[in-house]
């Protein structure tokens, strides 16, 4: 079973790696796409702005950048990423598997649809919990050049600059198997990156919104770290299915009553849930309140928190406990003198 297993894993990274080629093949400089005339001017737009936010994620925010998002790759509506997500049924626990870099990781993406649904058919013949979701991108950490995916043009200028700053982070630091604390950080970082990138451009439509979609997630992750724990409490008294249900029934309620500003959480409230659902919303919306302290600690200078927290979180074994230690907080400056 174990060479099974491993041949299983190899074949799949395989095809990973051979999808990935096929899109940095594909990667055209967004600086020589500015000089076509068959461009439209949304798409300039948005291709420009894009440049400014890395720009802005590597001198602002001392982020890694180096040539990632300089270039678009353009893909087919069926090129998306679509990443499988089991749990436990009984426990509000992952089910995660191990590779080389990125270490421990509670989901797989696929290129493929009909592979991640046969890949969640298999799951759940084994009595787990799955969800397949989209994903709008990704990041080879900083191993390549990301290119901007052309399905990213959708997107409003919010939101695509969130992205872009999101991944960046992924790029300078991705502490490997604590998934939870690297996505939730991430998407901190991404929300609080595009409300700071729009006040330099004096866009104050645009940082209304991005700071609408913070509060909201806020809001959320507040709201979701309680109901997960309240689950955590039903199953370890013992529950059966039919209560479990009820259980997330009130959780979809309670989510509507959210007084939220957007509509960047609606799915949560409407699609069906299950163990796998919440845990891949908590992956992402994990105690966001704790690295909002850290940025107000530091003065709102969103660069210095990031390099605080990083550092309070090297080499930690719980990287979310270590930013809620007493001492933790220092600033850079204080390190640096201590040093």
């Amino acid at each position: 079973m174990l060479a099974l297993s491993g041949c299983a894993s190899s074949l799949y990274v395989l095809r990973s790696g051979y999808e990935e080629a096929r899109i940095l093949w594909r990667r055209q400089p967004i600086e020589k796409l500015l000089l076509q005339p068959d461009i439209d001017a949304e798409t300039k737009q948005k291709l420009a702005l894009v440049l400014d936010a890395r720009a802005f994620a590597r001198n602002a925010l001392g982020l890694r950048v180096g040539g990632s998002f300089s270039s678009l790759a353009r893909v087919d509506a069926d090129q998306v990423v679509h990443v499988v997500v089991a749990a436990r049924r009984d426990r509000l626990e992952l089910v995660t598997q191990w590779f080389p870099i990125v270490g421990t990781v509670p989901y797989r993406g696929f290129f493929d649809e009909a592979a991640a649904r046969a890949e969640a058919a298999a799951l759940e013949a084994q009595g787990c919990d799955t969800v397949v979701q989209p994903s709008v991108a990704f990041s080879t950490l900083g191993w390549f050049d990301d290119p901007l995916l052309s399905n990213l043009l959708r997107f409003d200028p919010v939101s695509l600059a969130d992205v872009i700053i999101h991944e960046l982070l992924h790029n300078t630091r991705y502490i490997p198997g604590h998934a939870d604390f690297n996505e939730s950080f991430a998407n901190f970082v991404g929300h609080r990156g595009a409300v700071a990138f729009f006040e330099t451009r004096n866009d104050s439509a645009s940082v209304a919104r991005a700071e609408q979609l913070w509060s909201d997630a806020l809001a959320f992750s507040r709201f979701l770290g309680e109901a997960a724990e309240g689950l955590r409490t039903a199953y370890a008294r013992g529950i059966d299915e039919a209560e479990r249900q009820r259980l997330f029934a009130r959780i979809q309620t309670e989510c509507r009553a959210l007084p939220l500003q957007t509509k960047l959480y609606s799915d949560f409230a409407r699609e069906p849930l299950n163990n796998a659902r919440i845990l891949h919303y908590l992956l992402y919306n994990d105690r966001l309140a704790l690295f909002d302290t850290w940025l107000q600690r530091h003065d709102g200078q969103l660069g210095e928190a990031i390099r605080a927290i990083l550092h309070a979180a090297d080499g930690a074994s719980d990287p979310f406990a270590a930013l809620a230690e007493p001492d933790s907080h220092l600033s850079i400056a204080s390190l640096k003198r201590k040093d």
